[in-house]
């Protein structure tokens, strides 16, 4: 009966578990659905400032070459939670090879997550550690935080040195969520005109193309956050979904178990009342 007694605790332990990662995972569905909203706006934004983007420097090449070298930032946008499996595994591995591909030593990193920060604790590169958000609605007080950091920055930089910023982060796509690196506003001069006449400014082309850049950046950070987030609420879901799977296997054998233990405890059972009832006959 003990034994038994204790695979009933175990299947009750085990349908409690499943109740909650259930929940975790259509609370990570809902978040993708969501997302996918948010995510088709925001890329049309983004899009419809990379083509204005075009036609300015199209016009006005120049604008970039006054610009000049900075210091290179990279943002890394991992997870906030757990329960994804090798999310923010994965990513450090992609960021550690562009670093290697650009031959980079000491680049500046800013993390964004918390399960991506604990895995940076000791790594002298970082030079901010952000939380990051758990859902969309999160993502505009996490980019306030983000640029307070990079005025700080920036302020510590040499008078004339920029940042030039790199986004690295996971992203969902039809091939399974992938590493994707974003360098805001990296204009070519090979772009054909798409119109016979510059665009009328109304500030010199320095200052616009600065407004510009930054406008950008913005705006794809946006749709970064976004498209980070949705993919880590689509690794949670698949990580839930194969957990849930495995539990519910786990809890059929268990059940089968239980119903061979109960059925030996019958037996036991009708062993005993015969022997009782023959020792009664032998009574008699």
């Amino acid at each position: 009966m003990s034994r038994r007694r204790e695979l009933e605790d175990h299947l009750h332990a085990l349908r409690e578990i499943s109740g909650i990662l259930r929940a975790m995972r259509n609370l990570a569905l809902m978040e993708t659905q969501k997302l996918t909203r948010f995510l088709a706006t925001q890329r049309r934004v983004v899009e419809s400032i990379e083509a204005a983007a075009v036609d300015f420097f199209t016009f006005y090449p120049e604008a970039t070459r006054h610009m000049g070298k900075g210091t290179p930032v990279f943002l890394i946008i991992g997870s906030e939670r757990g329960f994804c499996g090798d999310y923010n595994e994965r990513l450090l591995d992609g960021a550690e090879q562009h670093f290697k591909e650009r031959a980079l030593q000491q680049p500046l990193l800013i993390a964004v997550g918390r399960k991506l920060t604990a895995k940076l604790d000791h790594d002298p590169r970082v030079e901010a550690s952000l939380a990051g958000p758990t859902v969309a609605e999160e993502v505009p007080s996490v980019l306030i935080s983000l640029m307070e950091t990079l005025r700080d920055l920036q302020t510590r930089q040499k008078p004339g040195i920029h940042l030039e910023f790199t986004i690295v982060h996971r992203s969902a796509s039809a091939e399974g969520d992938q590493i994707h690196v974003h360098e805001p506003m990296k204009p070519s001069p090979h772009h054909s005109a798409r119109f016979a006449y510059p665009p009328l400014l109304n500030q010199a082309p320095f200052t616009f193309a600065k407004d510009l850049i930054d406008q950008h950046l913005f705006s794809l950070l946006h749709e970064v956050f976004y498209s980070s987030l949705m993919a880590e609420n689509l690794r949670r879901f698949q990580h839930m979904d194969q957990a849930i799977h495995r539990l519910e296997k786990e809890t059929a054998e268990l059940v089968l178990s239980g119903n061979a233990l109960r059925q030996e405890e019958i037996t036991e059972e009708i062993e005993v009342i015969m022997l009782s009832a023959e020792a009664l006959k032998k009574q008699w």
